[in-house]
């Protein structure tokens, strides 16, 4: 939705996919093939990416998945592959990119990352943590391409309705009967969210209005209630707790 809608702006679009012959002809703009898992697959990327242009403004990282299933439950392996996946596959391109950036002294790097990847709900923790990874590298990055004039934002939707929820891996067989019933709660609670998540515009909106600013802001949280939650977690903590409580003890 984002690409197609640049690329209706007039932007030189240059899009991705794992599988993108599969792809090609559903869109109007340049596909290359890249999995952000494989190194060989990212360097062939940048290659590529720079046989079809000699200019990159905009990086837009926005590949990844979500692991659900609670923490203790969840295998250390799937844990694992959750921040190869999330957290070091968006590093890996981003630095196969900066060079290219360095040199033409400019660009813009916009992250779509995740509101849990600046709090912690429940059911969601190695997902959570490599949104938080995510977070503390590109906090980091900004002030070090400051110099270049390489401007960093990140973009922390709540749930949209996009395929993240479809596609989202549960964490197995590994049950343990203390969590029985939370679990089960933690699970609705989850389900519910991706239920009644809206169409994604504000997100597409909120990276469109990063790319025409100026001077872009680093975080950028959007959906319904993001501000209020924000708020709660830092100046009304024991209140923020208990919602998160109380939205887990009334799931059904």
């Amino acid at each position: 939705m984002l690409a197609n809608n640049l690329h209706q702006q007039g932007f030189n679009v240059i899009g991705t996919s794992r599988d993108p012959e599969k792809y090609a002809s559903k869109v109007q703009f340049k596909l290359l093939r890249l999995d952000i898992d494989d190194d060989n697959s990212v360097r062939s990327f940048t290659d590529e990416l720079f046989r079809h242009t000699k200019q990159l403004d905009v990086l837009v990282n926005n590949a990844g998945y979500m692991v659900t299933g609670l923490a203790e439950e969840t295998p250390l392996d799937l844990g694992r592959q959750q921040f190869e996946t999330n957290f070091w596959g968006t590093v890996k391109v981003t630095n196969a990119l900066l060079p290219h950036f360095r040199a033409q002294k400019h660009g813009q790097i916009i992250t779509v990352s995740s509101i849990v990847g600046l709090i912690g709900p429940p059911n969601l923790s190695y997902y959570t943590a490599s949104k938080h990874a995510v977070h503390g590298y590109f906090k980091s990055l900004r002030f070090e391409l400051d110099q270049f004039n390489i401007k960093v934002s990140m973009v922390e939707p709540v749930w949209f309705k996009t395929n993240l929820g479809n596609h989202a891996v549960a964490a197995g067989n590994g049950r343990i009967a203390d969590y029985n019933a939370y679990r089960k709660q933690a699970n609705a609670a989850t389900q519910k969210g991706i239920d009644e998540a809206e169409a994604p515009d504000a997100v597409v909106h909120t990276i469109t209005k990063l790319i025409e600013a100026k001077n872009p802001k680093f975080s950028n949280p959007v959906g319904k209630m993001t501000g209020m939650i924000l708020f709660l977690q830092s100046y009304a903590p024991k209140m923020f707790e208990g919602s998160i409580l109380k939205s887990v003890q009334t799931a059904k």
